[in-house]
C-alpha cells in the first residue's frame, strides 16, 4: 500500500507566537465555535479523522444533513482521499450509535460535553471503542484513547479538556459491562433512534418493529443496477467475478456486492454499464409499464437514479422535474454517464408554472416524506427529523399528487413512490388519493420493509399504482 500524503503545511504553523490561536480562559465570553480551525494533525492520523468526525456530528446537531455536514468538513481540512474516507465512516458509524453514546455519556459526566465538537469527539472516539454486538472493533483501544486526546489537543476550543476526553474514555474501558448494562436500559441506548420514532414503528407495525429498527442500524449494502442496453445480469456478474468481485442477483436488474468499494474501481461504471441504485428503488421503472415513444414525467427526480431507469428500459421523451437546481445538476451528470438525455426542469411539483400544458403518458411521483425507510443508508435522518415533519411532509406530498393527476392523460398511469415506512405518507396517502380522484388502483408492491438477505436486499419503500379512466 502506498504510504498516504502528509498533509499541507498550515499557514498558521509559520506564524510568529503572537498570531498562534489563543485558549480562551473559563471567565471569558462564549464565542462562536471554531469549527473551520484547521489542526496541525498528520493527514494519515485517526486524531484528524476522528476530530473530523466530530466537527460533522456538530454540525449535524446543528441541523445540516451528514452529507452536507462532511462536505463542509472536507472544505474546511482540505483533506486526503484517504482522510476523507476515514472521516466519512466514523461519522457514519457515530451517527448509528448517536443514542447509545450519548447515553454512556451522560452517565460518565455531570452535565453535556461543551463545545458541542468536544461531545462530537467523545461520541465518534465511543463508537469505536464499543462496535456493534457481532463486530470487530476497526482500531485498537489504546490507540484511540491515544488519538482522541491528541485531537482534542490540536483545537483551541477545548484542548483544555484533554484529561477529560483521557478520563472519560479509560472509565469506559475500565467499566464497560457495567456502565452498557445501565445504559441499554434505555431505549434511546438500545435502539439508537429518538422515542417518537421507536413508537410510531411500534404502532405501524407490531409485530415488526423490532427488526425494522434493527434493519435501519445495519451498514447498508453496495447494490449496482445492471443496464440491459448494456449487457445482461448474468453476464455482468461473470466480469465482475473475473476482476475479483464476488457478487449476487438480488433483483431482476440488481447485483449486490460482497464489500463495498469506491464507484471507480466498479467495473464499467464510468461506461454507464451499471448505477448504484437500491434493489428496491430498482422496482419503479418497470411498474411504469413503459413503451417507446412515450412522454414521461418524473417529478421530484433528484439525483436520478430512477430518469436513468426509465431511458435504460425504453426509448421515451422524459421531462425531470426537482425543486432544487443543485440537485437537479446531479440528474444531468447521472444520464450524462449513461449517454442518455432528458429534458430537465427546476421547478416545484406542486406547481403548474413550468408545465406546457401537454399531458403525459406515464408520471413518476417519488414524493418527499420522512425518508423513514432509508435510515441505512442515512443515519442521520433519525435525528434530524421531528413528529411533526410527518404530517407536514404528508400535506406537501398531497399537494403535489393531486397536481400532477392533471398533467396525466386519461388511461395513463402514475406511480406513487415514497421511502417512508409511515401509513400516513404511503398507505392512508395511497387511499386518500384514489378517493379524491376516483382512480383505478393497479398492483404494486404497497409498502416493503427493510429486508436483507440471500436473493433480496431493499430499503424500505411504497408504491401504489394508479390509472385515470378514460
Amino acid at each position: 500500500m502506498r504510504e498516504p500524503a502528509r498533509a499541507p503545511q498550515r499557514e498558521h504553523a509559520h506564524q510568529p507566537a503572537a498570531a498562534q490561536p489563543r485558549l480562551r480562559q473559563s471567565h471569558e465570553a462564549k464565542v462562536a465555535p471554531q469549527r473551520d480551525y484547521r489542526p496541525d494533525l498528520k493527514a494519515d492520523s485517526l486524531a484528524l479523522a476522528l476530530l473530523g468526525a466530530a466537527n460533522a456530528i456538530a454540525r449535524v446537531r446543528a441541523g445540516a444533513a451528514l452529507p452536507q455536514a462532511l462536505a463542509g468538513v472536507f472544505t474546511a481540512y482540505d483533506v486526503t482521499p484517504q482522510a476523507r474516507g476515514a472521516i466519512q465512516d466514523i461519522a457514519y458509524r457515530s451517527m448509528r450509535q448517536l443514542g447509545r453514546s450519548d447515553t454512556l455519556l451522560g452517565l460518565m459526566t455531570t452535565k453535556a460535553p461543551e463545545p458541542p465538537m468536544l461531545g462530537g469527539l467523545l461520541c465518534a472516539a465511543l463508537t469505536l471503542l464499543d462496535p456493534p454486538p457481532g463486530t470487530q472493533a476497526p482500531y485498537e483501544a489504546f490507540t484511540v484513547v491515544d488519538q482522541a486526546v491528541n485531537a482534542a489537543a490540536s483545537h483551541p476550543d477545548f484542548a483544555h479538556a484533554k484529561a477529560m476526553v483521557n478520563a472519560v474514555l479509560r472509565r469506559f474501558l475500565r467499566e464497560r459491562e457495567a456502565l452498557l448494562e445501565q445504559a441499554l436500559k434505555q431505549p434511546l441506548a438500545r435502539w439508537n433512534y429518538p422515542q417518537w420514532w421507536i413508537d410510531s414503528t411500534r404502532a405501524a407495525y407490531p409485530s415488526e418493529w423490532e427488526s425494522i429498527l434493527a434493519a435501519g442500524n445495519a451498514h447498508p449494502p453496495l447494490t449496482l443496477r445492471v443496464n440491459r442496453r448494456r449487457t445482461g445480469v448474468e453476464a455482468y456478474l461473470e466480469t465482475l467475478a473475473q476482476a475479483g468481485f464476488a457478487a449476487e442477483q438480488v433483483g431482476p436488474t440488481a447485483v449486490r456486492l460482497a464489500q463495498a468499494v469506491n464507484v471507480s474501481q466498479i467495473p464499467g461504471f464510468h461506461e454507464g454499464v451499471v448505477s448504484v441504485q437500491d434493489a428496491g428503488a430498482q422496482l419503479a421503472a418497470p411498474l411504469l409499464d413503459l413503451q417507446d415513444g412515450m412522454r414521461v414525467l418524473d417529478a421530484c427526480a433528484a439525483p436520478g437514479g430512477k430518469s436513468g431507469h426509465i431511458l435504460e428500459a425504453a426509448d421515451v421523451d422524459l421531462t425531470s422535474v426537482d425543486a432544487d437546481p443543485q440537485r437537479l445538476a446531479r440528474v444531468g451528470d447521472n444520464l450524462g454517464r449513461l449517454g442518455l438525455t432528458a429534458r430537465l426542469v427546476a421547478a416545484q411539483a406542486q406547481d403548474t408554472d413550468w408545465w406546457d400544458g401537454r399531458q403525459f403518458d406515464r408520471i413518476l411521483a417519488d414524493v418527499p416524506c420522512t425518508a423513514s425507510g432509508i435510515v441505512r443508508r442515512h443515519p442521520d435522518i433519525r435525528w434530524l427529523r421531528r413528529k411533526s415533519d410527518t404530517l407536514q411532509l404528508a400535506t406537501l406530498s398531497t399537494k403535489i399528487l393531486d397536481n400532477l393527476w392533471q398533467m396525466l392523460l386519461p388511461n395513463g398511469k402514475l406511480l406513487f413512490v415514497t421511502c417512508s415506512l409511515w401509513p400516513q405518507e404511503s398507505e392512508a396517502q395511497a387511499a386518500a388519493f384514489a378517493a379524491r380522484h376516483d382512480a383505478i388502483r393497479l398492483d404494486a408492491p404497497g409498502q416493503l420493509l427493510p429486508a436483507s438477505g440471500a436473493g433480496q436486499d431493499h430499503d424500505g419503500l411504497f408504491y401504489a399504482l394508479f390509472q385515470k379512466k378514460s
